[in-house]
């Protein structure tokens, strides 16, 4: 704990304040100082040692003598015990309201500085005189994680409070300037160090302390040098929750590595998309539309081919799993266990995914 009274101005403070008469006069200087002992860095209790060296102080130069009846000293304590409570409580809402705002500024500094950072539009000279504030070598390699709550109920609970409790874990763990985390619209946004190992999995632990194990995603994107490569993890990240969205993939932690192929089959989006309809197109004249026999496969390519372990899950018979593949195979001349069309039709799946198909079924 720091100094009850720095200077000697908080122990002034707080002895001016108790000679005021009661009164919003009062009540404005103890809030003052309040904001005063924050900006200072002191601690609320700080601030009441501060105010009962004081009222020890006050009630000694007060106290008239022996001729003061036993009823009069408990009145006058009474009276003071009152006036302190209410003198101790603005000065303390003056701290807290001080903090806040300080907190909120350093918010809106952390996320405009971020925000600069990953577009890459700020100046590169002063970027990197802001970065040093934060430990960041421009010039290094780094690496973007985001977090991002996948239900209305998580999302609502993926705050800036929390990115406050991750960034000073993950700061206490790896040291300060190995990682910067803030809040970016509604994901949570952490750059981290390069060569930073287990960073993945503690931003895991704490989202499932801050959320619980399910309701969020976290995405890894790739290491990259310089300042285009923040922008590049970042997309990195992000397009990996996207398409983990659209693939309804629930893994809990994702790395952009290990996804690279939906970006380069988006790449063309008209090749997919003739793929797609080339390859899966004639499921839409089978009976009951094409989502019936598109899941089925997609559940069985999630199971790596396993027709047991495709019907455990879609709560179906091995003999009901094994007439969609032959029905499938009739209408669009493909097969899952010809190893020579396995590829394409897989393709062809995660292609229909990614592009939500098909819409509706005719």
């Amino acid at each position: 704990m720091s100094d009850p009274q720095p200077g000697g101005w908080l122990a002034d403070g707080c002895a001016a304040i108790l000679d005021l008469p009661p009164g919003v006069r009062r009540l404005r200087a103890a809030t003052d100082l309040g904001g005063r002992a924050a900006d200072a860095g002191l601690q609320p209790p700080d601030l009441v040692n501060g105010f009962l060296h004081a009222i020890a102080a006050h009630w000694q130069t007060t106290t008239t003598g022996p001729v003061d009846t036993a009823a009069g000293v408990h009145a006058r304590a009474a009276a003071l015990l009152t006036d302190t409570q209410t003198i101790v409580t603005a000065a303390l809402h003056g701290h807290a309201r001080q903090t806040h705002a300080e907190l909120a500024r350093h918010d809106q500094a952390r996320t405009a500085f971020v925000n600069d950072l990953l577009t890459g539009r700020a100046d590169p000279g002063r970027l990197a005189e802001r970065a040093q504030r934060y430990g960041i070598r421009i010039s290094a390699t780094h690496v973007v994680l985001v977090a991002r709550a996948t239900n209305p109920r998580s999302r609502a609970t993926l705050t800036a409070d929390v990115a406050h409790r991750v960034d000073a874990a993950l700061a206490r763990r790896f040291g300060d300037g190995n990682t910067l985390t803030t809040l970016r619209d509604t994901d949570l946004v952490c750059i981290s160090a390069g060569g930073l190992r287990g960073i993945a999995a503690e931003i895991a632990h704490l989202l499932i302390t801050e959320l619980g194990t399910d309701g969020w995603q976290l995405a890894v994107g790739r290491a990259h040098p310089g300042l285009p490569g923040l922008a590049t993890s970042l997309d990195e990240a992000r397009n990996t929750l996207d398409h983990a969205a659209k693939l309804g993939f629930t893994t809990p932690v994702l790395n952009a590595a290990d996804l690279l192929v939906f970006p380069v089959l988006l790449r063309d989006r008209d090749a997919i998309t003739d793929l797609v309809d080339t390859v899966l197109g004639p499921l839409t004249t089978a009976r009951g539309g094409a989502r019936l026999y598109l899941d089925t496969l997609t559940v069985l390519f999630d199971n790596q081919g396993n027709y047991t372990a495709t019907a455990r899950q879609m709560h179906l018979s091995v003999r009901t799993v094994t007439y969609r593949l032959d029905r499938i195979q009739q209408l669009t001349g493909y097969h899952p266990g010809e190893p020579t069309q396995r590829f394409t039709l897989q393709a062809a799946v995660l292609g229909a995914r990614l592009l939500a198909w098909p819409p509706t079924d005719t």
